[in-house]
Order: C-alpha cells, then structure tokens, then sequence
C-alpha cells in the first residue's frame, strides 16, 4: 500500500510549473484573460492529481496535453454569458433567445453610444443640457400621431408606472378573460396591486360586455384598463369589449382608459395575413388614453416599454419619482432611435427590421433557400432534404398563428436527439426543433450570413 503511495507520489512530481504552461504557445494564443488561463490549468492540474491518487490514472499527461486541456477549459469558460446563436427553430420572437433581432442600423447606433462618449444629454449646439428622449418623442409624434410618449426599461415597467400615477389608492377595472400572466411569472392581478391601486375583475373568462365595466364604475374608480391577450388566444363562445367602446364609456364618466396592447405593432400587419392584432396608432385614434407596448417584439427594436398617449398624463408620469427608476440608458435610446428612423420609410422597415422581414418572407424565397442550404450542407459532406413546416410567431406576440414555411432535416448515423446536442454544444450554437424524431432547421428565422457556418458544422458532426 505505502509503494503506491510512493509511486502516486512520484507520479505527481511529474507534473509541470504553472508558470511553464502559461509560456507556451497553445497557452498565450488562447482568447482569454490570463487570469482566465491560469484558473484553467490549476483546475486541470487539480483533476490530475485527484485521478492519480485515486488510482484512476496511471501516468500523467505531458505539457502540451494538459496545455491543450486547459486551453479548451478557458475558452469554454470566456464563452459563458451571453453569446450569438443560430435560431434555426422558427419561432421569430424567441424570449429565450432575447426576442426581436434588431436591425444593422439599430445595433451599429447602439454600438456606437456604448464606445464613445454621446450627446446622450447634451446640446451641441445650444452648448448646454439636452433631453435624452427628445429626438424619440418627436417621432413617436409622427408615426402615431400621439400628444405624448414616454420610455422605460419593458412592457411591464410601462404598466407599473402607468397604474401608480393614474390608478394609485383607487379600483381598476379589469375583464376576467385579460387577467394574463406574462414572462417570468408576474400577473397583472399582481402588477396592480404592487401599484396601490385595487383590481376590479368584471364580466367572466369567455365574455365580458360594456355593461360590466359600467357597473364596476364607482367614486374610487381610477382607470379602465384593458389587457391585449397577445400570448394566448380565447375562441369559440367568446365576447370581448373594443378599445372604442371602452374609450366612450371612460369619456363619459372622466375616467383615463388604459390600453396595453403588448406586441406594439407600428404598421398594419393585415397584409401579412394578420387581421386582430391591435396597431398602435389606431389604438390611439379609438380613444385610448394611454397606450403601452414593448419595443423588442413586433416592433423589432431595443427591449423597452413605450408609453404614448394624452400630454396631461405622460407628464404626471414624467414627473412620478419611479419614472427615474425606470428611464432606459444611452444604447437602447440609441437603437430606439434608430429603429423608429427606419419606421419612417415603410418599404425600407419591411427590409430591415428582421421581425418584419421574417414575417414577410414569401414562399418562394423560403423554399430557395431551404434548397441553397441542403445544397451547402451535401457539399460538405453530410445529408439533408427539405421540408414543410410552420413557423410562429412566439415571444407573446400572435398568439395561434403559424405560417408555412421550410426547413432543412439532416440525417446522419446519430439520433436526432443527439446531433441536436452536439450543435447545441458549438462555440456558435444551433438550435433546431426535433420532430417525429427529426431534426429541423427552419430557414424563416435563420440568417444567410450563417449559411456557410452551419453547413460546415453539419458536415463535421456527420463526419
């Protein structure tokens, strides 16, 4: 027992200097921080001794291998965080994978503010303190025809300051079939009551009619809210009160009616098919007083919650100590900014905006695309064909709607479940959806631009 000791011992002798490693090549040509790199081979290193004293390994791995080891380990660790992936599952407003893509302008404007110093509130011209929304409001204004707007860090921030300016110590109104759960766990039941306002649910999960909000009406009564139940859909028996006639029942008895229409269409979506999705400006021109929506799902842009509505009660909103908790930093003003600049020109947004883009895609260039990829992928050595699917929506946005699209399956000796892990497993991941036990990448929420990086990863797992 002592000789095995001894020899364990000896064994470990063997092993090299951190300070060794950390000169070699393999070592300083890793894209990682040096503490990152020694932090690798000490842990490398630790397993080593473990498995020899344990038995488990007999002789010690050379420099280059424990150099090599380590290597990998850094990098895989520096991967960590937030990183691009390849969405090949066809769901256009993933939240798991950070919602809307942001257009090139957007993303070069947001990157632009995060590495130099900005006029982020700052004048040039007047030489002196400027307005960090400034620029956004006017063109709010003139997308939507709005008297004003307001900008915090999410859809849900947006109601919360909504409902503790307008609706605090007083009964809020609330159909039965809007009392929605979103991302995360919050529910609005949940969101009002943190407000210091009470809810007042009225009419029944199926139906709820004019005449239930008019009843609930009392002294206390500080808003009408409505919920836009952008992240599922109620049909069949089912009745629910327009904006319209919620904005003329709140008209008449002086009460604001709150409109949060979630998904935040900036255009009409009708000629892609989508008819009940409520669009920003019309919601405005129905009545609403205040209208709330986020700025990272259909509207393609930054995350953010945009408040638009009556001047009178943005600038009480502007004025409620929250706000300051809740205002958005210089690259989201930045992309905010730029996305709105695009909106401008319709034809141009349909083209820029990714979520539009994909919305829009016609069949043909789906189809041609699907081939071009399988064309890529058998050059590479592996195999592939091309398939029917339906792509959605997702990230709480259309709930229901499925739009045909194509998407590439390849085959290889391994189960589809276990390609699905080793692309998921890349330095660049690509993540698919699996079924009737294939895998499928759906081109609609793909990127040309990775065309060639998954053909050739397909290629090297099949090979």
């Amino acid at each position: 027992m002592f000789q095995g000791v001894f020899m364990n011992d000896n064994k470990l002798g063997e092993l090299p200097q951190v300070d060794r490693l950390m000169s070699m090549d393999i070592i300083k040509e890793c894209d990682a921080y040096r503490y990152e790199k020694a932090d690798a081979l000490r842990d490398v290193l630790s397993d080593i001794r473990k498995a020899v004293k344990s038995g488990k390994m007999d002789e010690v791995p050379d420099a280059g291998c424990i150099a090599r080891s380590a290597a990998e380990l850094a990098k895989k660790r520096s991967r960590r965080g937030i990183r691009k992936l390849i969405n090949g599952t066809g769901v256009i407003l993933h939240s798991n994978f950070g919602r809307a893509c942001m257009s090139k302008a957007a993303a070069d404007a947001a990157r632009s503010a995060a590495l130099s110093f900005s006029t982020l509130e700052y004048d040039a011209e007047k030489k002196s303190r400027g307005s960090r929304t400034a620029l956004i409001e006017e063109q709010l204004k003139e997308l939507t025809d709005c008297e004003a707007s307001l900008i915090v860090n999410n859809n849900a921030a947006a109601v919360l300051l909504i409902l503790s300016t307008v609706a605090k110590n007083g009964n809020v109104p609330v159909s039965r079939g809007e009392l929605v759960e979103i991302g995360g766990g919050f529910r609005v039941p949940e969101i009002i009551s943190s407000c210091k306002a009470n809810l007042r649910a009225v009419g029944t999960t199926n139906k709820t009619r004019a005449n239930d909000y008019k009843a609930a009406i009392g002294k206390k009564t500080k808003a009408l809210l409505k919920v836009h139940t952008s992240n599922f859909k109620i049909t069949g028996f089912s009745e629910s009160v327009s904006i319209k006639e919620l904005a003329e029942l709140g008209n008449a008895h002086g009460i604001p009616v709150v409109y949060d229409i979630g998904s935040g269409a900036l255009v009409d979506l009708a000629e892609y098919g989508i008819n009940d999705e409520p669009c920003v400006r019309q919601s405005l021109k129905d009545g609403a007083d205040i209208v709330s929506f986020s700025g990272d799902k259909l509207l393609g842009g930054p995350q953010c919650g945009i408040i638009l509505g009556s001047k009178k009660y943005i600038q009480k909103m502007k004025d409620n100590p929250l706000y300051r908790a809740l205002r958005v930093g210089k690259m989201t003003i930045a992309a905010l900014t730029a996305t709105l600049r695009v909106y401008k020109d319709p034809k141009a947004a349909k083209q820029e905006i990714p979520a539009l883009a994909m919305l829009s895609m016609p069949q043909d260039t789906l189809r041609e695309r699907a081939e071009r990829l399988c064309g890529m992928i058998s050059r590479c050595g592996a195999k592939a064909v091309v398939t029917e699917v339906k792509s959605v929506a997702g990230g709480g946005a259309l709930p229901g709607l499925e739009l045909l699209s194509y998407a590439v399956s390849p085959s290889c000796k391994m189960s589809a479940a276990l390609l699905d892990e080793r692309l998921r497993m890349l330095p660049v991941p690509i993540i698919g959806r699996i079924e009737d036990e294939n895998l499928l990448l759906d081109v609609r929420t793909l990127f040309e631009e990775d065309f060639e990086y998954i053909a050739s990863a397909l290629g090297n797992v099949a090979n």
